[in-house]
């Protein structure tokens, strides 16, 4: 990646003369680009008005980063043309593409924490050898910016002590200091609250009104139905339609990601709740620091329930899971499986509860769910080697193993069929699958699943929701966290709200709307207030 150090004056100075003739502000014809054997675009034709907002939605592995990587030069295309503003243009990296007016928000934001919000906009675009001199004429130029697009913001607050949605904001920021005239945002809502993703849509539409272009990488079709003005769909590297948005459906569009027909709803039934499975009483938990981040929760999942804990990303939910199912010990409280308290601490905590009857799905699988330079088989298997089905003592019946895994493979649609590939060569929803495959099919009482279908197709994201309906209605009791609000709101039963490591509030959700999960969210709600 190449630094982009260049300022608003001079970004506008070096734009090619004329660069509004053309009523498109972003073309690209029949862009081409192999990684190895795979084709990841191909021939790929977009038409992006200036003025509009323009989403590109497609499943995980469709080509969408890889094409607005060529068009922010990360990458070059093989063969194709891009035109900026009806001019065609070599862009070789990021430099060169702010040059033309391009930036970028990233789904992870690059800003430094200690730095001032003022610091991490001037940062890599000073404009003099004296930092005090470029700082004043930044502070000017924000204040100008922020007023002009209605991004306030406190020059002078710390990055670390805001808010996840004012960090956007600066990012956002970032990109229009630099004199970008095209912003690219990639999955922006994927951290934040529903009152500040509307108040990211707010934003993206006062951009939109002041004359910016704006592409938008999603793949949440609710945001694209409500926010962009057309929208492209890819599969398997190439595109598939470009629909104006008001003559479209998200379930056209999934379909045209897909390739057939999805269910877009979760179709379950009522809950028959039985008895309490999974008791927790004043759970303290601290993280590796040794900052508490579970400050005395207590809550119950009953048998044939789903129990969904909703929160922005980093308030105790994670360190919550990872106490519950063994992985990190606890400092105070505890936690009851049938109402037999488990013991958690240690090494083998984990171990101790999967032999109680507790199966886990991580957060991230592939840092804690899977090794990704084993084979699938030996993945299958992952946690439960001293299983009787995998033959006595020290003698591993691989032969067993392997047949076992194939039967998963194809219970749970998992592709490719071949249970002796490494892991790390099958997508982000197939590996969710093999790791929801071995714990599922372990017959718990108890599962938990963090995070069940992040970077999953739209198509497995259908397929891994119904197996977790069919699970509650097998009576299972499972404890659900997930970022996505509106996965939590269609799969659970009934909803916890988790903000600073505290459960503030629980919510029916056939009534609970999304503006009342959101206050509870950011911790200034009714129950939160309690």
């Amino acid at each position: 990646m190449v630094s982009a150090v260049v300022s608003t004056g001079e970004a506008q100075a070096q734009r090619p003369l004329g660069a509004a003739a053309s009523d498109l502000a972003i073309e690209l014809v029949k862009i081409n680009k192999r990684f190895g054997p795979v084709h990841a675009n191909k021939d790929i034709d977009l038409k992006v008005r200036r003025g509009t907002v323009h989403g590109i939605v497609g499943e995980n592995g469709a080509g969408k980063s890889t094409l607005m990587s060529i068009l922010y030069g990360f990458y070059t295309a093989d063969s194709g043309e891009i035109r900026v503003n009806g001019r065609a243009e070599a862009i070789t990296d990021s430099r060169y593409a702010l040059k033309l007016g391009i930036g970028m928000v990233h789904q992870h934001f690059m800003l430094v924490d200690n730095f001032s919000i003022l610091e991490n906009v001037v940062l890599g675009a000073e404009d003099s050898a004296l930092l005090g001199k470029s700082l004043t004429r930044a502070r000017a130029e924000l204040t100008r910016l922020a007023r002009e697009y209605r991004l306030e913001v406190d020059p002078d607050a710390i990055i670390e002590d805001v808010s996840v949605g004012t960090q956007q904001r600066v990012e956002i920021l970032k990109a229009l200091y630099r004199g970008a005239d095209v912003l690219i945002l990639d999955e922006p809502t994927g951290v934040l609250t529903p009152a500040e993703a509307d108040d990211l849509f707010r934003v993206l539409n006062v951009l939109r009104d002041q004359g910016k272009t704006i592409i938008l990488i999603t793949h949440k079709l609710r945001e694209i139905m409500a926010v962009t003005d057309y929208v492209s769909v890819m599969r398997q590297g190439q595109m598939v339609e470009t629909l104006k948005t008001s003559e479209t459906s998200p379930e056209q569009l999934a379909e045209l990601m897909v390739g057939r027909r999805v269910l877009l709803r979760v179709d379950k039934g009522a809950a028959h709740p039985g008895d309490t499975f999974l008791s927790v009483e004043d759970l303290v938990v601290k993280d590796d620091l040794g900052v508490t981040r579970v400050k005395g929760v207590s809550f119950s999942v009953r048998a044939g329930e789903i129990v969904g804990i909703a929160g922005v990303a980093g308030n105790g939910q994670s360190e919550l899971l990872e106490s519950v199912s063994g992985m990190r010990d606890q400092s105070a409280g505890t936690v009851k499986l049938k109402g037999v308290p488990l013991s958690l601490e240690g090494d083998d905590g984990a171990h101790r509860a999967r032999k109680a009857g507790l199966a886990h799905v991580p957060e991230d699988r592939q840092r804690m769910g899977l090794i990704t330079s084993f084979e699938e088989w030996e993945n299958a298997m992952l946690g439960y080697e001293d299983d009787k089905a995998y033959g006595k003592g020290l003698l591993l019946d691989i032969n067993a193993a392997r047949a076992e895994a194939r039967e998963r493979i194809a219970k749970f649609d998992i592709r490719p069929t071949n249970e002796r590939l490494k892991t790390a060569n099958f997508s982000g929803g197939n590996q969710q699958k093999i790791v929801l495959a071995r714990e599922m099919e372990r017959n718990p009482d108890v599962l938990i699943v963090g995070q069940p279908t992040r970077g999953v197709d739209i198509g497995a994201i259908e397929f891994i929701h119904n197996q977790i309906i069919k699970m509650r209605d097998a009576g299972k009791a499972i404890l659900l966290v997930s970022v996505e609000l509106d996965e939590i709101r269609s799969l659970s039963d009934r909803i916890l709200v988790m903000f600073d490591g505290q459960i503030v509030g629980e919510a029916d959700p056939a009534t609970a709307t999304e503006q009342e999960l959101g206050l509870m969210m950011a911790g200034i709600g009714k129950e939160a207030g309690k």
